[in-house]
């Protein structure tokens, strides 16, 4: 006898994303029962669904309730479990920023827009769905990535080692010299407790209109920087309050054992 739900959380772990438009995954998002069902035998478990209307995919991740029990280690607190250094972190963090945020804002904008001209068509008009698709996300250049970075994650080297690492764990892909988004990328963080950090953090001056015209023109005078022997990298962030909740390396090929970034 069948049991998809069970299915459905093998799937997760042995794949680790699902597209939302799998028949599971939609049950999932769609079917109250079914996702009660869902969520409870993953809280048995100490995991959660992670899920976001603007987001492509599902995963799986740590319940908020065992976070203490597999990242609190030696009096201290791991930043993930996917032995990601400090460095790659804070790559991910930047690319999160970069792609995510851009990407959100088109959506809601589109979704607005779509909107207003349904209730302009026709009086009752049906609610289109969200915007989803690969489309939406930014596609970013690895060399203007590692002209306005690299200082600060490392060195060029790091920074193109650490792009390595992050997409063969599914948060980008890498094509020809551009950056876009992975699958996992977009439920990496909890976007309410993150989006507004990093606007008003760190980041905030990067991400300005002002900015990045400011880099394309440096970029455009300037040759490639090299790599730099002192790293330099950015700050730590405690992952409780950086709203880290990535989904769970659960494949083969990935050794998950707890390393302090």
């Amino acid at each position: 006898m069948q049991d998809p739900v069970a299915t459905l959380i093998a799937r997760l772990l042995a794949q680790r994303w699902l597209p939302r438009e799998d028949e599971l995954a939609r049950r999932a998002l769609l079917d109250e029962p079914f996702r009660a069902d869902l969520d409870k035998r993953l809280e048995a478990a100490g995991l959660v669904l992670r899920e976001h209307p603007y987001a492509a995919h599902i995963g799986v991740a740590l319940a908020r309730a065992q976070e203490k029990a597999i990242f609190a280690v030696d009096q201290g607190w791991l930043s993930n479990q996917l032995q990601l250094d400090r460095n790659a972190m804070a790559l991910l963090v930047v690319l999160w920023a970069l792609i995510i945020l851009p990407k959100r804002q088109r959506q809601v904008e589109r979704q607005d827009a779509d909107s207003a001209s349904a209730q302009q068509a026709q009086m009752f008009a049906e609610e289109k769905p969200i915007p989803v698709h690969a489309g939406v996300a930014p596609t970013l250049s690895e060399r203007t990535l590692i002209a306005d970075f690299a200082d600060k994650l490392g060195g060029k080297m790091a920074v193109n080692v650490n792009l390595g690492v992050l997409a063969r764990h599914g948060f980008i892909q890498r094509r020809a010299g551009d950056l876009s988004e992975g699958p996992l990328l977009d439920l990496a963080f909890d976007y309410e407790r993150t989006s507004r950090r990093i606007l008003d953090g760190a980041l905030a001056d990067i991400l300005s209109p002002a900015a990045r015209a400011e880099r394309a023109i440096r970029l455009a005078e300037a040759p490639l920087p090299s790599a730099e022997d002192e790293e330099i990298a950015l700050p730590d962030a405690d992952a409780d309050e950086a709203g880290w909740n990535a989904p769970l390396a659960m494949d083969a090929g990935t050794d998950s054992s707890p390393q302090g970034a």
